[in-house]
């Protein structure tokens, strides 16, 4: 059974289909019919889902969006336009131009052996035994319907693979650009591996070189295995015609961490759906998130940390400051199985509504079936505290100060939590410039506007 929006995505398979796989390759080819039976299955939900009650999926892809499935080139040159700089941090700049890795000018950097970053599908042609054993596995697991739409559709993507024993010293830096002359419908795909006893950090920003309509779905699937250390960042900066659904599955295996950070600086409409799972004992995993956001901007983020095994840590923070008619959403569940004892998880969600005009929905959750846990969770949502702001201005802060420095306050823990110390001082800049209303576009980004 399909519904309206659900039905285009179904018809535009059916018609474009072999287009579609002729411009992919076999691994992303492989699960499409079952993508496609589970979505005809399990439409694209409403409201009534309870994992999407804050966020009308089938509202955000009703809109008849071009998708480029005749892979047309899309000229840019990010590499004369854009600059994404982080001062005091030396980075490997990549770049992802809607959903295609761009190669036609790579950085002139010498990886450490076995490293690749690289396009998916050509990947997935040199060594498709690698890709076949990851690219789906962790998505899978979830029936869900936004997931199978993105499998349907997406045809490249990114590859990241880091071999046994290697530490990336370097961070990663991947610029996703969204790029066109007319409103368009984005598939993007990325795979992070990092083998036994390895370390990688990767930042990913996320910007709109066009002012048109942008649909983005994104399935990110990350695998930490045996000790390995893994962050990822996550920062959007798009505009408020953006609209991206993002699904990230995580996986870590034994004594493995994970740091993932999800910064939300300025955007349209955002779903971020983060599915985190311990399939090891001892391995710890930091969830944090920061939201800003205000005018008509939605940001709603589902998150379900997973103990399926004992002894692991997880430690989740998510802070929104809202401004305007913004919306907020925050549903973070942490399930505790059965058998793993000597789990400890801690989830914190904190609110700050700085208009009477902005909403907040919050919904944190223990599911606990084991009994030698340590389990904490908590919720809040307020408002800017007038005897503060009183007690600022007699002193001499202007008001629009006060309110700034008090917002900036708020948001900063989970900045300060951040492993990455030249990005931490960075947030903090481009946070106050956010708070105090000015663009916070990059240094020397001539596509930002």
């Amino acid at each position: 059974m399909t519904n309206n929006a659900t039905t285009q995505y179904v018809k535009l398979y059916e018609d474009c289909g072999e287009m579609i796989c002729s411009h992919s390759c076999d691994v992303m080819n492989a699960p499409r019919e079952e993508a496609l039976a589970l979505l005809r299955e399990n439409p694209l939900p409403r409201r009534s889902a309870e994992e999407y009650k804050y966020t009308d999926m089938q509202e955000l892809f009703a809109p008849d969006l071009g998708v480029n499935v005749n892979r047309l080139d899309i000229p840019v040159n990010p590499y004369d336009a854009f600059r994404c700089d982080v001062p005091n941090l030396s980075t490997l700049l990549f770049f992802v131009v809607n959903d295609s890795f761009y190669d036609k000018a790579l950085p002139k950097v010498e990886l450490p052996e076995g490293v690749v970053i690289d396009s998916l599908c050509r990947m997935a042609r040199q060594r498709p035994e690698l890709v076949a054993g990851y690219y789906n596995r962790l998505a899978s697991r979830h029936r869900d319907s936004t997931t199978a739409l993105n499998t349907l559709l997406a045809q490249d993507g990114l590859l990241i693979y880091v071999p046994r024993h290697v530490k990336m010293e370097r961070t990663i830096q991947v610029v996703n650009i969204l790029r066109s002359d007319v409103d368009m419908m984005v598939n993007r795909r990325v795979v992070i591996i990092a083998e036994e006893d390895s370390s990688v950090k990767v930042l990913f920003c996320d910007h709109s070189a066009d002012d048109k309509v942008f649909l983005t779905t994104q399935v990110m699937e990350v695998f930490a295995r045996e000790n390995a250390d893994i962050e990822i960042y996550g920062l959007e900066e798009t505009h408020q015609r953006n609209t991206l659904v993002a699904n990230t599955y995580l996986s870590l295996q034994r004594n493995s961490r994970i740091h993932h950070n999800l910064i939300t600086l300025h955007n349209g409409k955002t779903r971020q759906t983060t599915r985190l799972t311990f399939d090891g004992e001892g391995a710890e995993c930091w969830m944090n998130g920061a939201v800003i956001a205000d005018k008509e901007q939605h940001v709603d983020n589902n998150t379900l940390i997973d103990h399926a095994v004992p002894h692991c840590q997880s430690h989740e923070l998510y802070k929104y400051v809202l401004n305007g008619n913004a919306v907020g959403a925050f549903a973070g569940k942490v399930l505790v199985r059965q058998d793993a004892q000597k789990t400890l998880s801690e989830e914190t969600n904190q609110n700050l509504l700085s208009t009477k005009t902005a909403r907040m929905y919050t919904q944190p959750m223990l599911e606990i079936y084991a009994d030698d846990v340590k389990c904490s969770h908590g919720s809040t949502i307020g408002q800017l505290n007038d005897k503060a702001l009183f007690y600022m201005q007699q002193r001499g802060i202007p008001l629009s100060e006060a309110r700034m420095l008090l917002q900036t306050a708020f948001i900063t823990e989970v900045v300060d939590n951040i492993p990455l110390e030249p990005l931490r001082d960075r947030l903090h800049y481009l946070i106050e410039k956010r708070f105090r209303g000015e663009l916070s576009k990059c240094e020397g980004c001539k596509l930002c506007k």
